[in-house]
């Protein structure tokens, strides 16, 4: 009896322990206990992530050298690659196959250029990288299978507007403000048929819309001009770039084409020394005698353009002309280029060449005292003053592209007459949009 009683206490006592205590033993094992549990262990745990490759120039360069340089007067492509363990059969079969790609005979002095080389005691080159341009460089591949590739950075274009007012001339003036050649040669290429830039006065305003070239947030050239108003001599001159369909050119208000069939000035916009004359003091001979050119001093290696498309007639040295070349345009139009340091590569007789293209660089042989161009002009087989010459404009907007033009033309005026002048003539105004 009494043992009976006691194993009953025994199994209520149980019982009730069981009923308080089970509870808090399952939930300290919860699986959602565990689950938290874990997840705080794995947060200790720190992953170990393999950082990304070093890029440049599209390629790995992870434990690689990396030599940067410039290209120095006279060097060679073969110079510099046989410095760093590249065999001459090598640099040969590279050259060859960078004909239809890129001629490295246009490797030219002060320009940079990069070599990727092994990080062991003979730096052996991998790539060869010519920086051509600031947007072009040329990629040469030195591993087993040689490669030339040309490249472009992605090239951003922002609009800007300038305004500036003349105090001496184009060019002393456009410096002094703080704007690139290139967009003053691109302003005077436009109006150089309607517009003597030699013979500007002080207080000549104008206006400009254009583009500038950036890569990575930094300016690298200047895109196109969209529009320009220039006040000169109280004379309001505009011009408008639009594509009616055959590539951008420029235009007056009227929609009459502002480019004639050939370029005025055969280099930049600059000084000119001496004009077409039938009777000057010559410099060298010093006797009278005509000029049947114009002289335009430039310091020596500026690039000296073509006018025109043309053929090449003479490209070649004569004790008088010193390096010259001579071009045929048409039937109507030819024109010479004298004294040049030398003749560029590939114009021969025979060689046609395109507007713009250059021939050559400036210079002072044959019969020449400094560094200049001297510039001849033949229309119908008679040396005349270029600068003076009568020229055929290029055609004008379309009866059918009419409308269109006048749209965009209203709007760019629009635009242009809200650009302000600056208070002080001194300081430019220039704006980004």
């Amino acid at each position: 009896m009494i043992r009976a009683l006691f194993v009953l206490l025994f199994v209520t006592f149980i019982a009730i322990l069981s009923y308080f205590l089970l509870p808090k033993i399952q939930e300290t094992f919860t699986p959602q206990v565990e689950a938290e549990t874990l997840v705080a262990a794995v947060d200790t745990v720190k992953v170990a992530v393999a950082p990304p490759p070093k890029m440049l120039y599209g390629m790995v360069i992870d434990s690689m050298l990396v030599i940067e340089n410039t290209i120095k007067r006279n060097q060679n492509l073969s110079e510099i690659l046989m410095a760093y363990n590249v065999s001459s059969q090598t640099i040969h079969l590279l050259s060859k196959i960078a004909k239809d790609t890129y001629d490295v005979r246009k490797i030219a002095a002060n320009k940079k250029y990069t070599l990727i080389c092994k990080p062991d005691s003979l730096m052996s080159a991998r790539a060869f990288v010519y920086e051509a341009s600031p947007v072009d460089y040329v990629v040469f591949n030195l591993e087993d299978s040689l490669s030339v590739v040309v490249k472009q950075r992605e090239v951003a274009l922002k609009e800007k507007t300038v305004a500036g007012v003349i105090e001496y001339s184009l060019a002393e003036t456009m410096a002094e403000l703080g704007i690139t050649p290139q967009l003053t040669n691109n302003f005077v290429d436009v109006f150089a048929w309607q517009v003597d830039f030699q013979r500007l006065q002080k207080g000549d305003r104008f206006k400009l819309i254009y583009e500038d070239k950036l890569i990575h947030g930094e300016s690298v050239g200047i895109g196109d001009i969209k529009a320009i108003y220039f006040d000169h001599f109280g004379h309001d001159y505009y011009a408008f770039q639009y594509d009616q369909g055959d590539g951008f050119n420029y235009y007056d208000e009227e929609g009459k084409s502002l480019r004639k069939a050939l370029l005025k000035y055969p280099i930049e916009f600059t000084r000119i020394s001496s004009r077409f004359t039938r009777n000057r003091l010559h410099p060298v001979q010093k006797r009278w005698k005509p000029h049947l050119g114009t002289d335009f001093a430039a310091p020596k290696g500026t690039p000296i353009r073509s006018v025109g498309d043309g053929i090449v007639l003479e490209a070649q040295y004569t004790n008088n002309n010193g390096n010259y070349v001579k071009i045929k345009h048409n039937v109507t139009y030819t024109t010479q280029y004298l004294h040049m340091s030398k003749i560029a590569s590939g114009i021969r007789p025979g060689a046609r060449v395109k507007q713009g293209d250059v021939i050559g660089f400036v210079g002072s042989t044959g019969l020449s005292t400094g560094n200049h161009l001297c510039y001849r002009f033949w229309k119908d087989g008679r040396q005349v003053d270029a600068l003076k010459a009568e020229l055929p404009p290029t055609e004008p907007i379309g009866q059918e592209e009419l409308d269109a033009f006048q749209a965009v033309s209203n709007s760019l005026v629009e635009r242009l007459n809200e650009i302000k002048y600056p208070d002080d003539p001194s300081v430019l105004v220039v704006q980004s949009y």
